[in-house]
């Protein structure tokens, strides 16, 4: 928890790995390597709505947001991003941002229920990390 009392849902901590800390938003690795996944994580406590966001706060959080889709679309040259703000499992207000192709096991669908998640293992945890790390800093 930090001085604000926030802190990240024990589910999302447990299926993705920190990234960077941007001056609004936690970015965590989503623990599936099917798809480059990020998770933007607006530090607000109580959030569940992206209209939660205080008024002061939603454009920067905005910002953060499409600077996490450029670089997916930069690094990983997706077909299309997917970009959702859900919350059916987790009400902790959180965006999720994936890369998808035409060839990905989920295609056309959304990845959501489609197969069984693959957890990267650990030399492609470490090279995903850096690479993401290192673009969104």
């Amino acid at each position: 928890m930090d001085a604000t009392g926030f802190e990240i849902h024990p589910q999302l901590a447990q299926t993705s790995y920190p990234l960077v800390s941007l001056p609004y938003s936690d970015l965590r690795l989503v623990d599936d390597a099917r798809f480059p996944w990020v998770l933007v994580i607006p530090r607000i406590s109580n959030a569940v709505e992206l209209i939660d966001l205080p008024p002061e706060i939603r454009t920067p959080v905005g910002v953060e947001i499409d600077h996490v889709c450029r670089i997916l679309r930069d690094v990983f040259a997706p077909y299309k991003l997917n970009v959702a703000a859900l919350g059916n499992q987790v009400r902790q207000l959180h965006v999720h941002v994936i890369a998808r192709y035409v060839d990905d096991p989920a295609w056309p669908n959304p990845v959501w229920g489609m197969g069984q998640s693959m957890p990267y293992d650990e030399d492609g945890l470490a090279s995903r990390l850096r690479l993401l790390s290192a673009a969104l800093q």
